[in-house]
């Protein structure tokens, strides 16, 4: 893979600056030069002199943006600022490619250093929820339907699922690179009508250089790659923000499960001297809101004209232009947020204490059940439980005295059948196994799964289709 220079873009507000993409731009038209001289298209020497001057510091920022402005064409420009400055070697730069296949790849190189920016803080997400649901995996609290109490589970029952959720997330960004990170680089429309019949030598070649897999038609109309790439992020963001909102629920006085470890000099409100708001979440929430409105108009840039639409193409960059530096943030925002969650298990106790002899009522129901049948022991249970003052104490001693109940279950039985502490299901194996997949995948985030990422020609995709294999 092409070396760059110096990385102009490890912040997300600096992605897409100028210094960044016309760098990216300078590292592809290196990958072109460095193929053509491989292949004997271009001299060695060429090569070597274009990649002697192919930085934004050598060349000028200022320069490469004046001649912009002048020309209205920032390759063209691009091509005759590192023409002169390379001196012989500027007769070969830019050799049969055109302005949307240099624009397009530099995006992609910087999209792909976007993408492992999300899933670094993805991983460190992960471990803060996998550490925590390993800590609360036997920690008492209510599950809620419906925004009502339902069954008792464990803490670490609910940061199981939200680990799953992520783990969908990162399936789904894993099966988007592999189809996203192309090399679209065809000439004018896609035929590679002036690389002298080696367009495909010097796609695998700059594609190995620069780290992508390449296309059968690397056309300039393949906004559809961005979109999957939009959209990926767009899911990712749904999933986050599902999380947010949860934590932002429990965080409300009345339930007073959840808090944030925000230190004691911050402020809540300018007013209201006794005021500690959320202050983290909040932005989670808003952002994952703002990158999932990005997907629409992504989606809207995909319906090019013909080989080439400048007005679709004008529409995908200020898209991206917002989206990819946003998802960026977004990550990094979300692991800052379980970095600094807090449980209150003394809360998630007593919340599910409210619901007294109901919280537990499934379990009491279904020991009646082989006597009764299922159907009359929850109407039994459920007018009992409707009346006033209904307690443990008072529904086990009227199920012990019911004649079908006679010798198979005590009062003392109803009763501890009815205690909510005691009935979480499954729910402790369930998170300590998803604290082994939170573990794993931040792994794996962190690691990158060499073979599936590895450059991929169409045909590979293809025959991969056709086994009915999936790419990770």
């Amino acid at each position: 893979m092409t070396q760059r220079r110096r990385d102009v873009s490890d912040q997300p507000d600096a992605l897409f600056a100028p210094a960044s993409l016309w760098q990216a731009w300078l590292d592809v038209e290196v990958a072109l030069a460095q193929a053509q001289a491989e292949l004997g298209i271009i001299p060695d020497w060429a090569a070597e002199g274009i990649a002697q001057v192919a930085d934004v510091e050598t060349l000028g920022l200022d320069r490469l943006e004046a001649e912009a402005a002048r020309t209205m064409a920032p390759i063209h420009a691009l091509t005759r600022v590192v023409s002169d400055r390379a001196g012989a070697a500027g007769a070969y730069v830019h050799w049969g490619a055109t302005t949307q296949n240099v624009m397009q790849t530099g995006r992609l190189l910087l999209m792909q250093r976007a993408l492992q920016h999300v899933r670094t803080h993805l991983a460190e997400a992960l471990d803060h929820l996998g550490a925590m649901a390993e800590r609360h995996a036997e920690t008492p609290m209510i599950a809620r339907t419906n925004r009502r109490h339902a069954l008792p589970v464990t803490f670490g029952f609910k940061l199981a699922g939200w680990i799953e959720e992520l783990s969908r997330a990162a399936d789904r960004l894993d099966a988007m690179e592999a189809r996203t990170m192309r090399l679209p680089f065809g000439g004018a429309v896609g035929a590679m009508h002036a690389f002298g019949g080696q367009g495909q030598e010097i796609n695998a070649c700059m594609a190995a250089r620069l780290g992508l897999g390449v296309m059968l038609v690397p056309g300039r109309a393949v906004n559809d790659l961005f979109a999957d790439y939009i959209a990926a992020m767009g899911l990712l963001a749904m999933s986050i923000e599902r999380i947010a909102r949860e934590c932002y629920r429990l965080m409300a006085e009345e339930l007073g499960e959840l808090s944030e470890t925000l230190g004691h000099s911050v402020v809540g409100s300018s007013t209201m001297p006794h005021k500690v708001n959320p202050k983290l979440v909040v932005h989670v929430i808003a952002m994952a809101g703002d990158l999932r409105a990005s997907v629409a108009p992504g989606m809207e840039a995909t319906l090019t004209a013909n080989e080439g639409d400048s007005a679709a193409n004008h529409l995908m960059v200020r898209t991206l232009d917002r989206a990819v530096p946003l998802a960026w943030r977004l990550a990094r925002a979300f692991a800052d947020l379980t970095a600094k969650i807090v449980p209150a298990p003394e809360r998630m106790a007593a919340n599910l204490a409210l619901s007294g002899a109901q919280t537990a009522s499934e379990r009491l129901m279904m020991l009646m059940a082989p006597a009764l049948g299922h159907l009359q022991a929850h109407d039994l249970l459920h007018d009992m439980l409707a009346e006033p003052g209904a307690d443990a104490d008072s529904i086990a001693a009227r199920v012990a005295a019911l004649p079908a109940m006679e010798g198979r279950i005590s009062a003392a039985e109803a009763q501890a059948a009815l205690d909510a502490t005691t009935y979480v299901g499954e729910s402790a194996r369930i998170a300590r196994e998803g604290a082994a997949l939170a573990a794993a995948l931040a792994r794996q985030l962190r690691e990158g799964d060499a073979a599936a990422r590895a450059p991929q020609t169409y045909s590979t995709s293809r025959s991969r289709a056709q086994s009915g294999s999936v790419a990770r």
